[in-house]
């Protein structure tokens, strides 16, 4: 297999695995190049199921190998909420930073700032063929938004081990380590085998 569709609208997620997949032996080929396609509704109960929906739409419209990826923030103070809800608890608030606000605001009033952000691939390689692919990243909730890069939840996650969020740190950084890129080095590895 030498290219493969990923089946998103996200441009901000389309350059993210753009990036990790350069050097690849992969051609990564988006939805925005083949052709302006509507995403099937994402009305799965897990990652993977929406996951699956994605890629095996996708697959069905071109018949090419395709994957998908959901992709959410697990928050501890919201009982791992909002999870598979990440991208529309976003868009429930007027702004991002009142999102980001009641997030912080439910880990200081639980006192247990723990996340982790969850990133589950399926790739389609036929009708009846889905592999699937989990990146997991445990960290904190900062106690304010922090930097500009990135995308999403990346201002207000800072992963174990380090002390800035995904957002104050450059994209290469970030790809190197996050649930993304855990993820799609799993395919990876799975393609060459």
């Amino acid at each position: 297999m030498k290219s493969l569709l990923f089946f998103s609208h996200n441009q901000k997620k389309i350059a993210e695995v753009k990036q990790i997949f350069n050097n690849s032996f992969l051609k990564i080929n988006s939805l925005k190049e083949l052709k302006k396609i509507k995403e099937p509704k994402e009305n799965g109960k897990t990652f993977a199921e929406n996951a699956k929906i994605k890629s095996l739409f996708g697959f069905k419209i071109f018949n090419i190998p395709c994957f998908a990826d959901d992709s959410g923030i697990c928050v501890n103070a919201l009982r791992n909420k909002p999870g598979i809800y990440s991208k529309r608890f976003l868009r429930s608030f007027k702004t991002k930073n009142e999102a980001f606000k009641y997030i912080i605001s439910a880990t200081i009033k639980k006192n247990d700032n723990r996340a982790f952000f969850n990133t589950t691939i399926c790739m389609s390689l036929n009708i009846n063929q889905h592999i699937f692919f989990v990146g997991k990243i445990s960290g904190t909730i900062s106690d304010k938004p922090k930097g500009s890069n990135g995308f999403g939840y990346d201002p207000i996650f800072i992963p174990s081990g380090f002390s800035k969020t995904f957002a104050e740190m450059s994209n290469q950084k970030k790809n190197l380590l996050s649930h993304r890129m855990i993820a799609i080095k799993k395919m990876e590895s799975f393609l060459i085998n």
